[in-house]
């Protein structure tokens, strides 16, 4: 990317970086670090041990994710650490594996927990792969924000309390869970809003590892653990699968739209190719010159974010409804059934973390703990994910997975060249509607020529299952044509997380830009000397 050589040429007030993340102690750490003469990965290292504090359900150390990151003048790479199936499918004691009911409000959901729903971890490894290759600060320094927020508490606002709500049934599972996230002011109930979350344990294995690396979550005490929980309690995890447990480095892929290169998460990981896909139908449309929010415009998005809906791709090349789907090349759609179709997915929990430097290196991460699985490793704080207990995950029953094989997911953390020197580091949590959310802002930015501000904080809709859901924002006249258009509609009375979380940094080759996306809790910084 051109941008990293024209950031010495503005005559504005120098800023370190900028950042954007899922919640205000997760940011301020990127920050701090950012202040302290650390590069992007060093910031994003220690916001990602931090998001594991403060954004509790989203973000664990037994979870897994992905960074695609750029050193300023060398291509873009993607640092995959998410989760692994396990290597083998027996157990020592009947499969501890259950479900629980979250409750959305409107309508509930399905979730298995249990230790039979745990993946192998990859974020501890992701994190110090991350840091050998690309950080320049200790890994002792990196870890002390988040060991100051676990130790110190952090205060739970609204966005955090909510999630904790809808998933009590998996935090309050065990006796373990249950004393990790009970309320200090409500005795019998687990924190609420304004209640301080204090996880001294967590602290301690933040620190643990820190000074200790990697080797003792995957081959030390904490493996051991691990192992004897799983063994014991009704698991599949070995030493094996944790001893073996690899990152691996991927070629983004790219996408050209208009005059714009994007670079995204690639296959086996499906949110990616879902994007390229979108964006390859639309770039045979005029988009820039229909009006901005009109039902044209709408209704052209919603199309196309039917064609390329994840649980219809084996039999779209089949389908020969309307004008865009002789669009899609055929070979790279069997790429993607090659490499993705019979892949475990991942659709839930997750938060999105975006960070750049001065120097030009450029970060964007994404994460993920599925839900939760109800159980802690012992003595560490750590919550242990239930990525193996996902519906989406196993078509044909539960427990068909193929064993030691890399999960997909539908994260996309992106980095976007534009024209001018322009970079955007962008991604999204919000489950399956990532896609949808990324692919708007994108939009915004490329075709309305939008700043960040205002294409992360426009109204979005998501079209899938024959369903159409509307934010508020569009005109009465364009919400009702939509309405009779797409008669299974629903019109949200807010803007609200189910459509995504698009932290988002831009230079734009003369100052930085950071917006934290408000339905996910989004905080933007920029980091001035």
């Amino acid at each position: 990317m051109e941008c990293a050589s024209k950031r010495g040429n503005s005559n504005l007030k120098k800023a370190k970086g900028a950042v954007a993340a899922g919640h205000p102690v997760t940011a301020a750490a990127a920050e701090e670090i950012l202040r302290d003469g650390g590069n992007a990965f060093d910031a994003i290292v220690a916001a990602h041990f931090t998001a594991c504090v403060a954004e509790p359900v989203l973000a664990s150390l037994a979870g897994g994710g992905y960074m695609l990151g750029q050193q300023a003048g060398r291509r873009p790479v993607v640092y995959d650490f998410f989760a692994q199936t396990p290597g083998a499918k027996e157990t020592l004691k009947p499969l501890d594996f259950h479900p629980i009911y979250a409750d959305f409000g409107n309508v509930q959901q399905e979730f298995h927990i249990g230790l039979g729903s745990v993946a192998v971890p990859g974020s501890v490894r992701g994190m110090f792969t991350i840091h050998r290759h690309l950080c320049s600060l200790p890994m002792t320094r990196l870890v002390e924000a988040a060991i100051r927020a676990a130790r110190g508490g952090v205060a739970l606002n609204q966005l955090q309390a909510s999630i904790f709500d809808i998933v009590r049934p998996i935090y309050s599972a065990t006796a373990e869970a249950r004393a990790n996230y009970s309320s200090a002011a409500n005795s019998g109930r687990l924190v609420e809003e304004g209640d301080v979350l204090l996880q001294p344990e967590l602290a301690d294995a933040i620190d643990a590892l820190g000074r200790e690396g990697d080797p003792l979550f995957y081959e030390g005490d904490m493996a051991a653990g691990m192992v004897d929980l799983c063994q014991q309690g009704g698991g599949y995890l070995s030493h094996t699968d944790l001893r073996q447990y690899q990152v691996l480095q991927r070629e983004p892929l790219q996408i050209r739209y208009r005059d714009a290169l994007l670079h995204t998460n690639p296959p086996p990981s499906s949110g990616g190719i879902l994007i390229a896909f979108a964006l390859d139908l639309l770039e045979q449309f005029p988009l820039q010159e229909i009006d901005y929010g009109s039902f044209e415009h709408l209704q052209l998005l919603a199309t196309v974010m039917e064609q390329t809906n994840s649980a219809r791709l084996d039999y779209l090349a089949e389908q020969q409804r309307g004008a865009v789907t002789h669009l899609l090349d055929q070979n790279y759609l069997q790429k993607y059934r090659a490499q993705v179709a019979r892949r475990a997915r991942c659709q839930r929990g997750t938060t999105h973390i975006s960070v750049m430097d001065d120097r030009g290196n450029i970060a964007a991460m994404t994460v993920s703990n599925g839900e939760g699985c109800g159980h802690l490793l012992p003595g560490t704080g750590i919550m242990l994910n239930n990525i193996l207990g996902e519906e989406d995950l196993n078509p044909n029953g539960f427990q068909q997975w193929h064993p030691n094989q890399r999960m997909t997911s539908m994260m996309s953390p992106a980095l976007l060249q534009l024209p001018n020197g322009k970079a955007v580091a962008l991604g999204s949590g919000g489950s399956n509607r990532i896609r949808t959310a990324i692919l708007q802002v994108v939009l915004n930015l490329i075709d309305f020529g939008m700043p960040p501000e205002q294409a992360v904080m426009e109204a979005r809709i998501h079209y899938e299952s024959q369903h159409l859901n509307i934010e508020p924002g569009y005109s009465n006249e364009t919400i009702t044509r939509l309405q009779e258009a797409f008669a299974d509609n629903e019109c949200w009375a807010d803007l609200n997380l189910f459509f995504g979380g698009v932290h988002t940094v831009q230079w734009d080759g003369e100052k930085f830009h950071a917006v934290g996306d408000p339905r996910r809790g989004g905080v933007g910084l920029v980091v001035d000397e």
